[in-house]
């Protein structure tokens, strides 16, 4: 099925088309690769001082864009190519052999169509080859969203920008010992969606926290269903924390996250799937008078999971359990 087939519906309707690439990474033998194909839309850059009624309205353009279904998308590593499909929310994503390093970057591309601008894109490949990892929850657990409260989490949003959002007080220092500095790789797998993608690189870069690749929830939010942004099931979660055990086998990991989010059932599922695997587990504990009882069960059962209330006590276990060395 041809790009010209599907996309000639929105002729008339759309001026041009993006590919967004999202990932690039890979393990030195196998890359996964993953992004979007969407309608153009103009965006300015965030700024601290914009007020709530501009990052209102940058919300709305963000949300507005068309996502493009079973488009085909030609992925391209040097002189290897392979042409892959949207899915209904216009993501598309593979995972092909690395050509080696002499390869720096992936291409997307789309076929030309009459009468409709087409951007394609390039993305630099990462590789990792260390022997530990970091794997981190977003909401809540580095960037402050009352996710427990629809209401709170819906208007923090949308009424603030990449510049205006504020991570928990210690984040970056916390983050930077755990990765040594960047010499560990840190994944962020959280149930944003993909039209957060670049707030969220842009918040991580303005706070100076470590970046890394994004695993975000594939399923598209528009203006119709915004409130749903980073709710609904959690379990894609474990599936793309399942993905990144299977293609680093000799990695072992440290898991970061809160309790707002199912996190600690999650990563209880992976620490028994994967015995020996993960050096260590904190959770954020989110409501703490609520989730005492809950907080001090798991503890008994699971040894290496810590529960913490700051970002403080975060440090003192990982000075404790040697994780910054």
């Amino acid at each position: 099925m041809s790009i010209k087939k599907n996309i000639s519906r929105w002729v008339g309707k759309l001026d041009e088309v993006h590919v967004e690439p999202f990932l690039a990474f890979g393990n030195g033998k196998d890359l996964l690769l993953k992004g979007r194909v969407i309608s153009a839309y103009k965006q300015s850059r965030p700024r601290a001082k914009n007020n709530w009624l501009k990052n209102l309205f940058a919300a709305v353009r963000r949300y507005s864009v068309t996502t493009l279904p079973n488009v085909q998308v030609n992925i391209g590593l040097g002189e290897n190519q392979l042409v892959v499909e949207t899915d209904q929310d216009g993501i598309f994503e593979a995972m092909m052999p690395d050509p080696g390093e002499l390869v720096s970057q992936a291409s997307f591309e789309l076929d030309r169509i009459p009468g409709i601008k087409v951007k394609d894109a390039v993305l630099d490949i990462q590789r990792f080859y260390s022997e530990r990892a970091v794997i981190s929850d977003i909401d809540d657990t580095i960037l402050i969203s009352h996710s427990t409260v629809i209401g709170k989490k819906f208007w923090l949003s949308v009424s603030k920008n990449a510049y205006t959002r504020r991570p928990f007080p210690g984040v970056s220092d916390f983050y930077q010992k755990l990765t040594h500095q960047g010499k560990h790789p840190l994944f962020y797998v959280s149930s944003s969606d993909w039209s957060l993608f670049d707030l969220i690189k842009d918040f991580l870069r303005f706070r100076e926290i470590p970046l890394g690749p994004l695993l975000l929830k594939d399923q598209h939010v528009n203006l119709k269903n915004i409130w749903k942004s980073g709710g609904e099931s959690h379990l894609h979660k474990l599936e793309k924390i399942r993905m990144l055990f299977s293609m680093f086998p000799h990695t072992n990991w440290v898991l970061i996250g809160d309790s707002g989010q199912h996190d600690p059932e999650i990563y209880q599922e992976v620490w028994m799937e994967y015995p020996g695997r993960i050096l260590a587990v904190v959770i954020r504990v989110v409501n703490p008078s609520k989730q005492e009882d809950e907080v001090k069960r798991r503890l008994e059962k699971f040894p290496q999971f810590f529960f913490v209330k700051t970002t403080e006590e975060a440090i003192k276990v990982a000075e404790k359990e040697k994780l910054f060395y």
